[in-house]
């Protein structure tokens, strides 16, 4: 029995003393010993619930070089060309290259990006001990009614040393579910800031080609305006040598009321979209990279849809979604782990002494070490509810995930749509111009020979000025459509970014 005994008072004493001896190979001891069995579910990527092909289109591309494609105008994989082989227009590109500079939403994007990663960070140096040098100094004064010697009594106790306390052994994985979530944080993070870029890329395009656009319709009022002016002078003449009525110039007028209000009109709405392309830029866009010319600025890349399962390898949208998915299935195991023991130690080694002059003197040698298991017992549904919440939240990721595809889904569906039946309508509108151009002719050469009145010219001058507004709007539509499906594809951004 003494045999025994010994040994069991022993053993401690050993191990205590030899895991001391040097804090920093304690430390490194208990790293290696975390827990490698985290409770953690296993992930399997859900099935996407949407179909296999997109509607109207044609996933199967031929094996043709992405630059021959470029040159023939052949519709090109998402995959294989970026943003700059997309935009065709250089003085866009140049605006867009000034956006990715000064934007303040990509640079907040990039912030956060910053923040999930020092967060990861934080999360991950928790599997490790804060080790810690520390002296202190313990007075204590005794009164005199409480001593042996009937007199106060003050004491000093000085220690120095390293060591650090309440570190968790984390044999459960509670901690490595807790890394592996923040890390699934960081990555949807950085796939946000990709879905930012891209929009902002599309943004700024499109809000140019509005800008161009309106820009045009307002070129269109004022030579329109210009006109109307002039066939006026020529009208008030014909009407005082008595070829034509007080209602014919009355209703030229109108014509000229008409233009100077759509002049107006559209000099505000230039006025709002510059200022519109200017806060997306995040600066004043120079004078020499304004638009001149809508038609010539607005001829894009024609990009292929391919197949909807490559939505999940392109839109950072769908990735994030799925990282977050995975970060709530992490949570679980966290969770789960509060059901076990927790494990932590505390630790010190260095030396003690009444004086301070005798801290680091020969016989001052200290050390603590305080292992401490603690099992939940009674905790009023504490844990179980929050095991509860975590798996919920990660239901509630799933129906996010599987919300994400589809809307991606539609959101490429209705740009094929509006994509298969544009040309048809731009041709037909160019079509519709050139007749009530001629229309506006011969109404006008008509009503000059005293044939028609100037009603019929008032007819045909507004649905020529209605014509070809509406190829402006058409032409652009066709255009914002295109960075629309550039954008619901997740494509022009390298995976390296």
């Amino acid at each position: 029995m003494r045999t025994l005994h010994h040994k069991t008072t022993r053993m401690p004493k050993i191990f205590a003393i030899s895991a001391l001896s040097n804090t920093v190979g304690v430390a490194l001891t208990l790293c290696v010993l975390q827990g490698c069995t985290p409770l953690i579910p296993k992930y399997e990527r859900p099935i996407p619930s949407i179909e296999g092909k997109f509607p109207s289109s044609d996933s199967n591309l031929n094996k043709e070089d992405t630059q021959s494609k470029l040159a023939k105008n052949v519709p090109v994989s998402v995959e294989s060309i970026l943003w700059q082989d997309f935009i065709v227009d250089p003085v866009i590109r140049a605006v867009i290259d000034l956006a990715l500079i000064n934007n303040r939403d990509l640079r907040i994007a990039a912030l956060q990006i910053e923040k999930a990663q020092a967060q990861f960070n934080f999360s991950q140096a928790s599997l490790f001990p804060q080790i810690n040098a520390s002296v202190t100094n313990t007075s204590n004064k005794t009164p005199a009614k409480l001593t042996v010697s009937g007199q106060d009594t003050i004491m000093h106790d000085y220690s120095g040393g390293l060591g650090f306390s309440a570190y968790e052994l984390d044999m459960f994985g509670r901690l490595q579910s807790l890394k592996a979530a923040a890390f699934e944080q960081y990555l949807s993070t950085s796939q946000a800031a990709l879905s930012v870029k891209i929009s902002l890329i599309a943004q700024v395009a499109t809000q140019y080609l509005i800008l161009s656009a309106d820009q045009s319709h307002l070129q269109l009022a004022e030579q329109t305006l210009d006109a109307q002016i002039k066939s006026h002078e020529i009208d008030k003449k014909r009407f005082d040598l008595g070829v034509i009525s007080e209602l014919d110039l009355s209703q030229s007028r109108t014509s000229i009321e008409t233009a100077r209000v759509d002049i107006s009109r559209y000099r505000s709405l230039v006025a709002q979209d510059l200022n519109l392309l200017n806060l997306l830029v995040g600066k004043s866009i120079p004078e020499a990279l304004l638009p001149k010319d809508f038609l010539s600025q607005s001829n894009v890349t024609v990009i292929s849809p391919g197949i909807p399962s490559d939505l999940l390898r392109n839109r950072p949208d769908i990735l994030e979604a799925e990282h977050q998915l995975i970060a709530a299935n992490a949570n679980i195991g966290a969770a789960r782990a509060a059901y076990f023991p927790s494990i932590t130690m505390t630790t010190f080694y260095g030396s003690a002494s009444p004086a301070l002059s005798g801290l680091f003197g020969a016989g001052s040698k200290s050390w603590l070490f305080v292992p401490q298991i603690n099992l939940p017992i009674f905790d009023g549904g504490r844990i179980s509810a929050n095991l509860k919440t975590a798996k919920v939240n990660q239901k509630i990721a799933l129906e996010l995930y599987q919300k994400t595809i589809q809307t991606a889904f539609r959101e490429v569906s209705d740009s094929l749509s509006v994509q298969d039946n544009i040309k048809d309508e731009l041709t037909a509108q160019q079509a519709l111009v050139e007749a009530t151009a001629l229309s506006f002719k011969l109404s006008q050469a008509r009503y000059q020979n005293g044939i028609n009145s100037y009603l019929n010219v008032l007819d045909s001058e507004r649905s020529l000025y209605a014509a070809r507004h509406n190829l402006i709007n058409l032409k652009l539509s066709q255009v914002a459509n295109q960075f629309t499906l550039y954008k619901a594809l997740g494509a022009g951004l390298p995976k390296s970014q």
